[in-house]
């Protein structure tokens, strides 16, 4: 068994309140010239990364895969595909990454595989063959057409016909990407497997892609209709896709899951300190499911849901969101973000005009390192970069082609890392990008940040180190204000430790008046930000926040 690893002070719930960086490998650091980044690249920025503050990163998928979904269709779950390196630059990256005192979480995409997978290879060859069950086969309907009228996220129905059986398979996604059968346990126990295989290479956790798509309905049964939902905060698709104007009752979210994930949990609990991070995409019933996948202890150590990832950057929706959260999670834990490699940057989606960009920036990773959770960082997010704009003959993005030009897909987050302003490709890479390196992002680039004071990276450096100085902005509690004022404004509290945290999220100055039966101790001066705290009441700029220490 793996040695069992604790954070600096020897807690095993390193994870409750950590900063998790998310690492999109293709685009971090290319050592080959070849475009694409690498194992080598990572483990070469490691010290940047460290540099910024956080616990842990998290690496997109870097498996072997024949790439038609950037890895996320998967050929062999225990191999690194060539582009990214050798197992053994893995294990170097691990070395250097522990060196540094960071965690190493990796993306599990065990909802389906690519069909170049020797599983599916195996089971499309005939009826009756050893793994003829491991994937949701079924029949045709009388009139050749599709089982039921489940459909595929990225475009059309959830089924593709099989000349070799006869019989359509499930896939959720790409017509590439056959959704596995967890209803069989062989399936459950190989999967398992692999992820051993990890834990043995010492990874200290798992961001599990589609969490909630494991299972299926056994009967097949039709998704109804979608029926809008004033309440719900987070959505699944674009609104130009219509995955969106169904019900998903049947195709994901089955009870059978819990069940599974009490497997992976107990799997993890033998090396006693590993953790999950569960992406739960359920529309308005995500933070039902959350609090299902993430009570007891029992099952997944946190999850996060799409709340926050969408275009709206208000007092009201994030009080919303996290109320909604606390009342449903009762036991359960979080993890927050505003930006990932499938959604638009949130720079881009929080802001008309650039000139706000830098002071938007800061304050939306003050907001995001106030909030009761974990959080992730997307690569890039500490520089402020905005969404690339590209043209369609840039796209690799088989969603954004798919659904061009109504919905532009993923590609304008993923593009190469700016490391160096003056540099060819930003120094990301000797050779042609795979995606091109946005101009506008040159000026933002790490060396241009380097030895600014006033940078959005040193922003996040000081934000960060400040978060890791008190245990309550790790796991206090946290209480809304009540107010009738357009603010956000909380306490976090924790052994008799209380701070007090108020944002001007609008463009325009207001006097906050909600704090004059507050026992104010001391103001708490947060980097990039100057309000006014007279006679009890706090003066605060458009985008400008308040933090104090109460008692």
């Amino acid at each position: 068994m793996a040695e069992k690893t604790t954070d600096a002070a020897g807690n095993a719930d390193w994870w409750r309140g950590a900063v998790i960086y998310q690492i999109y490998p293709r685009s971090f650091q290319d050592t080959t010239g070849d475009g694409l980044g690498d194992l080598r690249g990572i483990t070469l920025r490691l010290p940047y990364i460290a540099s910024l503050g956080v616990d842990a990163i998290w690496l997109s998928p870097f498996f072997k895969s024949p790439m038609a979904d950037m890895g996320y269709d998967v050929s062999d779950y225990c191999d690194v595909d060539p582009i990214f390196g050798t197992l053994g630059d893995f294990d170097e990256m691990m070395v250097e990454a522990k060196r540094l005192g960071l965690k190493v979480m990796i993306d599990q995409v065990i909802s389906h595989t690519s069909d170049q997978h020797p599983w599916f290879i195996e089971s499309r060859a005939s009826r009756d063959n050893a793994k003829a069950d491991w994937y949701v086969w079924a029949e045709p309907k009388p009139d050749g057409t599709a089982p039921n009228n489940w459909l595929s996220i990225f475009g059309g129905p959830g089924w593709e016909w099989d000349g070799i059986r006869r019989q359509y398979y499930m896939h959720n996604f790409l017509t590439s990407q056959p959704d596995l059968n967890f209803h069989n346990p062989d399936v459950q126990d190989a999967l398992l497997a692999t992820v051993r295989f990890w834990l043995e290479r010492g990874v200290d956790g798992f961001r599990l892609d589609t969490v909630n798509f494991y299972f299926h309905d056994r009967e097949l049964r039709n998704n109804p209709p979608h029926e809008p939902d004033p309440d719900s905060v987070g959505l699944d698709a674009p609104e130009t896709n219509p995955y969106g104007m169904q019900n998903h009752l049947y195709d994901k979210t089955q009870p059978e899951n819990i069940g599974f994930l009490r497997k992976f949990r107990a799997l993890l609990d033998e090396y006693g300190d590993r953790t999950t991070v569960g992406e739960v995409g359920d529309g308005p019933r995500s933070l039902k499911t959350v609090a299902a996948y993430t009570s007891g202890g029992d099952k997944l150590h946190m999850c996060y849901t799409f709340d926050l990832l969408g275009p709206d950057f208000t007092a009201t929706h994030i009080r919303k969101c996290v109320n909604a959260f606390q009342k449903a999670v009762t036991d359960g834990w979080v993890c927050w973000a505003f930006s990932n490699h499938d959604v638009q940057r949130h720079i881009s989606r929080f802001v008309d005009n650039p000139e706000e960009r830098p002071r938007v920036a800061k304050l939306a990773i003050s907001v995001l390192a106030s909030l009761r959770g974990s959080i992730c960082l997307y690569q890039g997010e500490e520089l402020g970069l905005p969404e690339a704009d590209l043209a369609f003959e840039d796209l690799r993005d088989p969603y954004g082609i798919r659904f061009w030009p109504a919905f532009k897909g993923r590609d304008g987050c993923r593009t190469p890392m700016a490391w160096e302003g003056a540099t060819s490709n930003a120094a990301f890479s000797t050779g042609k990008p795979w995606l091109p390196v946005p101009s506008e992002h040159l000026p933002l680039a790490v060396d241009m940040q380097e030895h600014e004071t006033g940078s959005v990276l040193a922003h996040y450096r000081q934000t960060l180190a400040f978060r890791k100085s008190l245990d309550v902005m790790l796991d206090g509690s946290m209480s809304f204000l009540d107010t009738n004022q357009d603010v956000l404004a909380f306490t976090r509290e924790k052994n008799g430790e209380t701070l007090l945290f108020v944002f001007n999220l609008t463009r325009e100055p207001l006097v906050f008046t909600g704090a004059k039966d507050l026992k104010i101790n001391a103001l708490i001066a947060w980097p990039g930000f100057s309000p006014v705290y007279a006679d009890g009441d706090i003066h605060l700029d458009a985008l400008d926040m308040f933090c104090a220490r109460l008692g």
